[in-house]
């Protein structure tokens, strides 16, 4: 990339550059604190020895609040002000890190994750729709949403350095008071350079929907999550039913409003719903791709968290680049052939790992993720950029909603449905020596995190044995999940080929 490609365009203030330096940053953070907390979960653990159940709440609370109220949240900030509600967000978030960091118990803990998941809801809409509406030129906000959408990037990154860092020296508590200084500038700067942006005849706030949206979502992510832990059960199904129909009430609802909370009538408009599917379905391969390769870095070949996070940089700097890049190549090519080009390249990404998965070295995952992320920078870049194009600017806010909405669910979906795979193919074809006592066995036939664990407390023979056969089985997960995440990203690559062509003389909605 050259200097020349990445200036911003003239026809843009630089006061608007500055702006979108402020917004970055709790995008960064939002991204940071995706990643950070699993390093920190070990110490959390030693900590308070909270029962299995209320750590995997620490873990999981804070993403079902923040997917649960994504669209509310948008909707809100179209109609009492981006900017406000992205102040009001931050200043929450800060707030309720600095009390998590010194949560007492674990049961606080679990709370202040809650609260903040909910503060982190008026975050994400709220910058990206406030990109959308200070760029108004096409190439300028295309290179405002790749710079966003680079620093999901950058801090999902840096989450395990930092995180991997700051827990090396200090207590586990600092990877919450990251938050502050990050914030601190936002909160300082944003009302003098981000503009206010609201929709101006935004009709009254629609509680019923609101509470559909959140009804509809909440079981649903819940539903996902714990599926993927405990397998299938009532509860699970019953969250499933609940979930689906909160979702058709809300979208009956909205259809009948005259001025709706989400306009459902963007659905109808094939590139705004195929770059929504193709931004869900590239983070539901990077999300998955990462949950392997952590573990596969750590527990198979033996790296620290800090040293497989830094495995993890040359693909993040690649896409970094990808994403800011591409916007120099929208000018040539359209939208639906560098959103297919992206993710034919995260398709490409899973068959190296296939076709590596034999001698699955540092270097081979190296070279695999770095494809991988180039896919993901170019199809995000370019798939947020539809969303918030399609839409009148009045309702970035919303639009916004729904491309987090995605985001979170690919995370979500990502990690328990490929994970599941791994877990269930582990399970399968592990081999347990005997010698071990029956907690040792059931613990070491669960999980390759818990062979690794029971065989530091086994003889050096027993326990050469059950790691070998223990990395033997977890990577005999590899093939299956990597030929299904090609495949559903190269579905997703065919859809948008087909939503766009469907499109091509069709109008995106505009304002009245």
């Amino acid at each position: 990339m050259t200097t020349r490609s990445a200036t911003p365009p003239t026809t843009t203030p630089r006061r608007s550059w500055v702006a979108l330096a402020v917004l970055t940053l709790p995008v960064m953070l939002i991204a940071i604190d995706n990643t950070v907390l699993a390093f920190a979960l070990p110490a959390i653990a030693a900590d308070f020895r909270p029962a299995a159940s209320t750590q995997l709440w620490i873990v999981d609370v804070y993403s079902l609040v923040l997917a649960a109220l994504l669209v509310a949240m948008g909707s809100l900030g179209d109609r009492i002000g981006r900017r406000r509600l992205l102040l009001i967000g931050a200043g929450g978030f800060a707030i309720v890190s600095a009390v998590a960091a010194f949560a007492p118990t674990a049961e606080m803990l679990v709370l202040a994750r809650a609260v903040l998941g909910f503060f982190g809801a008026m975050l994400m809409p709220s910058t990206l729709s406030l990109i959308r509406n200070i760029f108004t030129e096409a190439s300028a906000r295309r290179l405002a949403i790749a710079i966003w959408a680079s620093c999901f990037t950058a801090g999902s990154t840096l989450g395990p350095i930092v995180g991997g860092a700051l827990l090396e020296h200090f207590h586990w508590g600092s990877v919450f008071l990251i938050a502050v200084p990050i914030l601190l500038p936002l909160l300082i700067l944003a009302p003098k350079l981000v503009p206010e942006s609201r929709d101006p005849n935004p009709g009254p706030l629609d509680l019923v929907s609101v509470a559909l949206s959140f009804v509809a979502m909440l079981p649903l992510v819940w539903a996902i999550k714990t599926a993927a832990h405990d397998g299938l059960s009532a509860l699970v199904v019953i969250a499933v039913v609940v979930g689906l129909s909160a979702g058709v009430l809300f979208v009956r609802r909205q259809n009948r409003r005259p001025i709706p909370m989400l306009d459902m009538e963007l659905f109808r408009y094939g590139p705004f719903t195929s770059s929504v599917l193709a931004n869900f379905l590239s983070i539901v391969g990077l999300i998955g791709f990462i949950f392997f390769v952590s573990q596969h870095l750590q527990l198979v070949l033996g790296l620290s968290p800090l040293e497989a996070g830094l495995v993890t940089l040359p693909g993040a700097v690649v896409s970094m680049i990808a994403g800011i890049s591409v916007v120099k190549a929208a000018k040539r090519f359209s939208a639906q052939t560098l959103i297919v080009f992206g993710l034919v390249f995260v398709a490409a990404g899973f068959i190296l790992i296939l076709l590596f998965r034999h001698d699955l070295s540092v270097a081979a995952i190296i070279v695999s993720f770095i494809v991988l992320e180039l896919g993901v920078g170019v199809s995000q870049t370019i798939s947020n950029d539809t969303i918030v194009a399609s839409v009148p600017a009045v309702k970035a806010g919303a639009a916004s909603a729904v491309s987090e909405t995605a985001y979170e669910l690919g995370a979500v979906v990502g990690a328990a449905t490929l994970g599941t795979i791994f877990t269930a193919f582990y399970r399968a074809n592990v081999q347990v020596p005997d010698g071990l006592t029956p907690a040792q066995a059931g613990d070491a036939a669960e999980s390759i995190g818990g062979a690794t664990a029971v065989a530091g407390e086994l003889p050096a023979p027993i326990a050469e044995k059950l790691l070998a056969s223990a990395h033997t089985a977890f990577d005999s997960g590899i093939a299956p999940t990597a030929t299904l995440a090609a495949t559903l990203v190269l579905a997703a690559a065919v859809i948008v080929i087909v939503a766009f062509r469907r499109s091509a003389v069709a109008a995106p909605p505009t304002d009245h």
